[in-house]
C-alpha cells in the first residue's frame, strides 16, 4: 500500500525514496514565495532543499503564498502533506525520487491581511515570484501597464490591495514605516531582464499612489536579474499513479522533471541571501548573455518544434526529436539561424550548449507535452523567435527557417491540424489569432500586420516573402512536404 506523504510517515517510505536529513522543525522562514507551482518546487525549492541537506542556510525556509483564488487548491494539497513534495528527477535511462521539505508554511491565498502580515515579518528577507508573464501586467511593448483595471483599482485603494504588486508595495510601505529593513524582490520567471521588469512593475505600482514611496523603493530595494532553467511538465494523473506504483508514495501533487537544472543570477540582495553558490547557483555580474542564450536556443528551440508537432499530432517533445522531418528542421534552424544570433557567453561553447539542449528535448522520461510548448505563442514568439530573426536580418543572414516557424504558428492558430482535426483554444488571445489566421490563409501578409508582434518585420521582404511562401505551401502541399522543401533549400 502506498504511504500517504506527511512528516509523520517519512520513516515509513520505501528505502528507494530519499527523505530530508535535516530536522524540518528547526527551519525558520526567510523567503515568501508567491506562485507555488511545479517549476518553483523543481527549481528554487530544490536548490534550498539541497542547501539544507548540506547543513547550511536553514534560516531561509520558504513560506508559500498566492494572490489568486485558484491557489487555494494548491494550499490545501500542500498543507495536507505538511508542505512536502515528491520530486522525481529523470534521466533517459534512470530516475531518482526524493522528498523535499524547504517549505514550512503556506499563507491563505487571496487573503490580503495574511499575506501582508507575512511580507511585514522582519524574518522575511526575500520575496520571490513565479507567476508567469501574464502576472506582470505588461503592455504590448513589455512595459508595466498602469491602466490595467486591476492595477488602477489597487492604486485607488492602496491599503486594500488585491494584486501581486499592490501587495508587495503595501508590504514595503509597512516595513519602511516600521523601520524594518526592506526585502529583495527576486523574480524567478522566464522573462527577459526579469529583475528589471519586476522593478518597473513594483515602482510603477507605487508611483500611482505614493511617488515618495516609489522613490524609496527604487533606492532601497533590489531586484536581481536571473536566468532559470529546468524542463518541468505539468502533473497529471499519470504522474500521481507513477509515484504510487513505482515509489510507494501517496502524493497528490508530485513533480516530475529532468535531471538538469541551471540558475544564473546577479548578486544584488539588500538584506542577505542564502549561500546558494554552495549548491550550484551561478552568481555573475551580468545575466544577459546567459539569458539570451537560453531564451533563443532552448525556448526558441521549443517554439520551433512546437507548432510542427502540434499540427502533425506529435504529442511529446521526445517524439518530436525522433520525427524524420521535425528534428532535422530544428537542427537546421538552430545551427543556421538561431545560434548565429546569440552573442558570446562566458565560458560557454554554443554548439555544445545546443547539443545539451537536444539531449534534454530527447529525454523519453520527461513527458513534456507539445501542447504546453504551443501555449501562449502571442507572448512567446517575440522574445523566443522574432528577436533572433531581427538580429539575423541586421547581420544580413537568411531567416527563412524562422519565417517558416511563424507560418507554422499562423497555421496552428487556424485551429485545425494537418489532418483536419480540431485544435482546442491554446492561447489567451486565441479568438483574435484564429480570426487573423483565417484571413491569412488567402492573404499571408495580413498575419504580419499584427504589428504588436511583428512591428517592422512586416515590412521587410526578407522575412515577409518567405513567410508567405511557406504558409501557402503548408496549405497547398501539407506540412511534411513543406518542411522537406525547407530542408532541401
Amino acid at each position: 500500500m502506498p504511504v500517504k506523504l506527511s512528516n509523520a510517515t517519512l520513516k515509513e517510505l520505501p528505502d528507494s525514496v530519499r527523505v530530508p536529513s535535516y530536522d524540518r522543525s528547526k527551519l525558520t522562514p526567510g523567503i515568501v514565495h508567491i506562485g507555488v507551482g511545479n517549476f518553483h518546487r523543481a527549481h528554487q525549492a530544490m536548490y534550498l532543499h539541497k542547501l539544507f541537506e548540506a547543513g547550511k542556510g536553514r534560516d531561509w525556509a520558504l513560506v508559500g503564498a498566492g494572490v489568486m483564488e485558484g491557489d487555494r487548491k494548491a494550499r490545501e494539497i500542500m498543507a495536507a502533506q505538511d508542505y512536502l513534495t515528491t520530486l522525481v528527477e529523470q534521466k533517459a535511462d534512470s530516475a531518482v525520487a526524493y522528498i523535499t521539505g524547504p517549505m514550512i508554511d503556506y499563507v491563505e491565498p487571496a487573503n490580503a491581511t495574511a499575506i501582508l502580515s507575512a511580507l511585514s515579518d522582519p524574518a522575511i528577507r526575500i520575496v520571490s515570484l513565479t507567476v508567469t508573464e501574464g502576472g506582470y501586467y505588461l503592455d504590448s511593448k513589455g512595459k508595466f501597464n498602469p491602466k490595467h483595471p486591476a492595477i488602477a483599482a489597487d492604486a485607488a485603494n492602496p491599503d486594500a490591495p488585491k494584486t501581486l504588486f499592490g501587495l508587495i508595495v503595501a508590504g514595503l510601505r509597512a516595513r519602511r514605516d516600521a523601520g524594518t529593513a526592506p526585502f529583495t524582490v527576486m523574480c524567478c520567471d522566464n522573462i527577459p531582464h526579469n529583475g528589471n521588469v519586476t522593478k518597473g512593475a513594483v515602482c510603477g505600482m507605487a508611483q500611482l499612489s505614493d511617488p515618495e514611496l516609489a522613490e524609496w523603493i527604487s533606492q532601497n530595494v533590489s531586484f536581481p536579474n536571473s536566468m532559470v532553467d529546468r524542463i518541468t511538465p505539468a502533473t497529471s494523473e499519470r504522474e500521481r499513479n507513477l509515484v504510487r506504483s513505482e515509489y510507494g508514495v501517496e502524493d497528490n501533487w508530485p513533480v516530475f522533471c529532468e535531471d538538469f537544472a541551471q540558475w544564473v543570477m546577479e548578486d544584488k540582495f539588500v538584506n542577505g541571501r542564502p549561500p546558494l553558490e554552495e549548491v550550484g547557483v551561478q552568481f555573475v555580474p551580468d545575466v544577459a548573455p546567459y539569458e539570451t542564450m537560453k531564451l533563443r536556443i532552448l525556448n526558441g528551440g521549443h517554439a520551433t518544434i512546437a507548432y510542427a508537432s502540434g499540427l502533425l499530432g506529435v504529442n511529446f517533445a521526445n517524439e518530436s526529436m525522433e520525427h524524420p522531418v521535425i528534428r532535422p528542421y530544428l537542427d537546421k534552424v538552430e545551427n543556421e539561424e538561431i545560434i548565429p544570433s546569440v552573442p558570446p557567453v562566458p565560458d560557454t561553447d554554443l554548439a555544445e550548449y545546443y547539443a545539451l539542449i537536444a539531449r534534454r528535448f530527447s529525454n523519453p522520461k520527461v513527458a513534456d507535452n507539445t501542447r504546453r510548448l504551443c501555449f501562449d505563442g502571442s507572448n512567446k514568439q517575440a522574445k523566443f523567435i522574432l528577436d533572433s530573426a531581427r538580429d539575423g536580418l541586421k547581420a544580413g543572414r537568411d531567416v527563412s527557417g524562422l519565417a517558416l516557424q511563424n507560418a507554422l504558428w499562423c497555421r496552428y492558430c487556424f485551429g485545425t491540424r494537418d489532418d483536419g482535426s480540431a485544435i482546442e483554444a491554446n492561447d489567451p488571445a486565441w479568438a483574435d489569432l484564429t480570426a487573423a489566421a483565417k484571413v491569412a490563409k488567402d492573404d499571408p501578409q495580413s498575419w504580419l500586420e499584427q504589428r504588436q508582434y511583428y512591428a517592422e518585420l512586416a515590412d521587410d521582404p526578407r522575412f515577409a516573402e518567405p513567410f508567405a511562401k511557406w504558409l501557402r505551401m503548408i496549405w497547398d502541399e501539407g506540412l511534411e512536404k513543406t518542411l522537406s522543401a525547407y530542408l532541401k533549400a
